[in-house]
């Protein structure tokens, strides 16, 4: 199923059903950008606003942007904050996002992208000299067992296009568009590290 059809089903339900890797990233989220959050942010993947005033309350400007407008439709009625834009716009095509963030922010939205080294160019050129980029996907390992972005609806279950990507193909792609590996962490269910971690996170900073 196409990632922007998928979403855009997906809205009505995505906020009331069950769904630990999306509870578990928004921890993340708060965790890494407790301290970095600040100036102006671009959130990738803003979805239905699972982090999005949380990380307003904490910068001066924010774009929120989104491919799906069903998703996005639900942000728009919860966040009312005066410092939030919203966009609609496709990260696997050329950004139209604006330039000079000191925070981009991506959400769970990498595994349904297939070539990686563009998304952390167009990062890059959107970031300010040192300016950070938060990554938060699931991890690889839940993908080798057989993880995958999916929903049931009436019609059954739906599951997304998505993309298998190694940890190493996020650092090699960071590295070649000019990032600087900050931090790299794993998430666990529960913080039961006995099992598979469910999301990996990266901070990375740009060139200077």
């Amino acid at each position: 199923m196409s990632v922007e059809a998928g979403y855009n089903q997906w809205a009505a339900t995505y906020d009331e059903v069950a769904n630990p890797t999306r509870d578990l990233e928004k921890v993340a989220c708060e965790v890494m950008l407790q301290d970095r959050a600040h100036g102006a942010v671009l959130e990738l993947g803003g979805g239905t606003g699972k982090n999005t005033s949380w990380v307003a309350e904490r910068c001066e400007r924010l774009v929120s942007a989104d491919l799906s407008r069903e998703m996005q439709a639900v942000a728009r009625a919860k966040v009312t904050a005066a410092n939030v834009e919203f966009l609609i716009g496709d990260v696997r095509q050329s950004w139209q996002f604006g330039t000079g963030f000191d925070l981009i922010t991506c959400s769970l939205i990498l595994e349904h992208v297939g070539d990686l080294g563009h998304v952390f160019n167009e990062a890059a050129e959107a970031l300010k000299p040192g300016g950070l980029f938060y990554v938060c996907e699931l991890h690889p390992f839940k993908q080798y067992a057989g993880s995958k972005a999916r929903f049931d609806s009436e019609g059954g279950e739906k599951v997304l296009e998505c993309y298998r990507h190694h940890v190493t193909d996020y650092t090699k792609a960071a590295v070649a568009a000019g990032f600087a590996i900050e931090d790299i962490s794993e998430w666990f269910d529960g913080s039961d590290r006995a099992g598979l971690p469910r999301l990996i996170s990266f901070l990375f900073r740009n060139k200077e």
